[in-house]
C-alpha cells in the first residue's frame, strides 16, 4: 500500500505537512515537485494531493479531490480496557487500531497489577503508535487515544453508546445476541479486565449502568488478548469484515 500522510493543516484546496512526516516525504521518498500522494484529515476522508514545493521544514500540496475513506467501519467501536503492566496497552493500541476501533480508554480498575505513572510521556507515545498504526493499515481515521480514567468514571462515560458490553469471566450471553439490534453506524462499548479480571461489583456497577454482560466461552483470554479477539469478532458479526 502507499504510503499515506495525515494533516489537518488544509485550507480550501491547499495542504501542507510538517514534523517527521515531512522529512519521509521530502527526505526518504524523495518527493519532487508534481508528485502525486495520498493524504488524509484523520476525520475520515481520503485525499489525492499533488506536491507543489518542497521546502526544508514543510512540503506544501494541491488536494486534486476528495472521497470518504472506505477503511473506516461505520459502527464505532470504542475500547474501554483496564490497565494493564508493561507495554501491553501498547499492543492493544496498535491492533485495535488495526481492527477497527475508533478510540481506545484504559481505565484503573480493583485487580489492576499496574498503576498509572507519567502518563503525559506515555499518553504522547501511545498517540504516536495509533498514528503509524493508522498509517500502515490504510485507515482514513485516527482512533483517540485517551488518558487513564479510574473506574467510577466509567458509567458516566457509558451513557453516549449505542450498547456496551462486559467481557466478564463470570459468564454472560454470547456476543451474538449482545450485538442484536445495534445500529449498524452505533456507538459500541467494549469493555475489558485487567490481569485479575473483575470484582464481582465492579460487574454489577457496570450492568447496572446499562453494560450487557457477555462471556466467551470456557476459555480465560490474557488481558491483552480479549479486546482484540472480541473486537475483531464484532466486526466479523457485523459485516465489517466483508
Amino acid at each position: 500500500m502507499p504510503h499515506r500522510y495525515f494533516t489537518q493543516d488544509i485550507l480550501g484546496n491547499f495542504a501542507r505537512i510538517t514534523g517527521p512526516d515531512a522529512h519521509h516525504l521530502a527526505r526518504v521518498m524523495r518527493a519532487k515537485e508534481g508528485d502525486e500522494i495520498t493524504l488524509c484529515d484523520g476525520q475520515g476522508t481520503d485525499m489525492t494531493a499533488r506536491v507543489t514545493d518542497v521546502g526544508p521544514e514543510a512540503v506544501m500540496l494541491e488536494v486534486l479531490d476528495r472521497t470518504p475513506s472506505t477503511a473506516e467501519p461505520p459502527l464505532k467501536v470504542t475500547l474501554f480496557v483496564a490497565y494493564p503492566k508493561l507495554d501491553k496497552l501498547e499492543t492493544i493500541i496498535q491492533k485495535g487500531v488495526e481492527l477497527g476501533a475508533s478510540a481506545i480508554q484504559p481505565f484503573t480498575s480493583r485487580y489492576c497489577v499496574a498503576q498509572p505513572k507519567k502518563e503525559e510521556q506515555k499518553l504522547e507515545r501511545r498517540r504516536r503508535i495509533a498514528l503509524e498504526a493508522a498509517k500502515q493499515c490504510g485507515r482514513g481515521a485516527v482512533p483517540a487515544v485517551e488518558a487513564p480514567v479510574e473506574f467510577s468514571a466509567l458509567p458516566g462515560l457509558l451513557a453516549g453508546y449505542d450498547r456496551a458490553i462486559l467481557l466478564y469471566e463470570g459468564g454472560g450471553v454470547p456476543l451474538r445476541t449482545a450485538l442484536e439490534g445495534l445500529p449498524e453506524n452505533g456507538r459500541l462499548a467494549l469493555i475489558t479486565g485487567s490481569e485479575g479480571g473483575f470484582a464481582p461489583e465492579e460487574a454489577e456497577v457496570l450492568c447496572k449502568a446499562g453494560a450487557v454482560q457477555v462471556g466467551l466461552g470456557p476459555r480465560i483470554l490474557r488481558c491483552e488478548t480479549a479486546p482484540t479477539a472480541v473486537l475483531a469478532a464484532v466486526m466479523a458479526l457485523t459485516g465489517n469484515f466483508e
